[in-house]
C-alpha cells in the first residue's frame, strides 16, 4: 500500500522511517519487494550512476527518466522526485518542473535549501514537498560536516523551521552534528530524515549504491551492507575467461539437457 504524507507524519516519534534512493527499475522492484516505504530518486544519480563530478550537472530530463524507471519498478511505493540544480530558482519555474516529475511518476518533490516561497507555492498547488537542510550538495563548496559552529547550527535550525512553516511534510537533515539533529527533530512537528545526522532523527536514508557497495568511494557516514562492485568484477572476469577458453556458450544447458541452439 502506497503511503501518503500524512502517514509519514503519523510515524514521527513512534515508527522509524526507512528510506533508500533508487534510480533504476530492477533495483526499485527489489526495494518494493523488501517493503521499503519511501524511495528517493535523488540527483545523486548524477554522481553515483552517471559519472558526473557534481549533482549540478543533472538536468530535469535526467530526473524524469529515472523517476519513470523507478515508478515502473515500484508501482505501489511512495516516490520522492528531486528537483535538480536551478530548476527551482523561483516559484513558477519550480512548479513547472515539479509537475514534470509528478507526471513521470513521483508522489512528492524534494528541494534543497530554505526556499520558503517555492515550497509554499508548490504546497498551494497541491504538491507534497520534502525539504532539505544541513549539507546541501547542489550549493556546497565541500562535503564536510556543517553546523559545527553556534552560528551555523542556528542557521540550520532556522532553515528547518522555515521549511516546516512553508508547508513541507518532511525534511532531510544531512551531515550535521548528532546533537543538532536531535534538537531539530525534537522542535519540529514534521518527520526528519537523517543522512549522516545521527540516530535521533525520525528516519534514515542511504544512497542505494552506498548500501550495496557499488562504486569506489562511499561517504564516511554511510554503511556498506555488501560489496557489489567486487561481485560485478568477479562475474565479468569469469565470463571473459569462459569466452577465451570457448567454454561459453558451450556450457549453457537447456532445461531438456541439450545445448541451446
Amino acid at each position: 500500500m502506497k503511503l501518503k504524507p500524512d502517514d509519514f507524519y503519523q510515524m514521527k516519534g513512534s515508527t522509524p522511517i526507512t528510506m533508500l534512493t533508487a534510480y533504476t527499475c530492477p533495483v526499485a522492484r527489489s526495494l518494493e519487494k523488501a517493503q521499503i516505504p519511501i524511495l528517493l530518486v535523488g540527483d545523486t544519480v548524477g554522481m553515483v550512476e552517471m559519472g558526473f563530478e557534481s549533482t549540478r550537472d543533472v538536468t530535469i530530463e535526467h530526473m524524469e527518466y529515472h523517476v519513470a524507471a523507478v515508478r515502473r519498478g515500484a508501482p505501489t511505493t511512495h516516490i520522492i522526485g528531486d528537483l535538480p540544480y536551478e530548476t527551482d530558482i523561483n516559484p513558477e519555474v519550480a512548479l513547472l518542473n515539479a509537475k514534470r516529475l509528478l507526471s513521470a511518476g513521483a508522489d512528492s518533490i524534494k528541494l534543497e535549501g530554505p526556499k520558503d516561497e517555492v515550497i509554499a507555492h508548490l504546497v498551494k498547488n497541491n504538491i507534497a514537498v520534502v525539504g532539505h537542510t544541513g549539507l546541501t550538495p547542489q550549493t556546497a563548496t565541500s562535503f564536510k560536516k556543517v553546523g559545527r559552529t553556534a552560528s551555523d547550527a542556528k542557521r540550520i535550525e532556522d532553515e528547518a523551521q522555515l521549511i516546516q512553516q512553508a508547508g513541507a511534510f518532511m525534511v532531510v537533515l544531512e551531515h550535521i552534528p548528532y546533537e543538532l539533529a536531535l534538537g531539530i527533530t525534537s522542535a519540529l512537528k514534521i518527520p526528519t530524515i537523517g543522512i549522516g545526522a545521527g540516530p535521533d532523527c525520525d528516519g534514515q536514508v542511504l544512497v542505494i549504491n552506498d548500501a550495496l557497495g557499488l562504486g569506489d568511494y562511499w561517504p564516511p557516514f554511510s554503511k556498506q551492507y555488501d560489496h557489489v562492485s567486487d561481485k560485478v568484477f568477479d562475474v565479468a572476469q569469469r565470463f571473459s575467461n569462459e569466452v577465451k577458453s570457448r567454454e561459453f556458450p558451450n556450457n549453457i544447458i537447456s532445461l531438456s539437457g541439450s545445448s541451446k541452439g
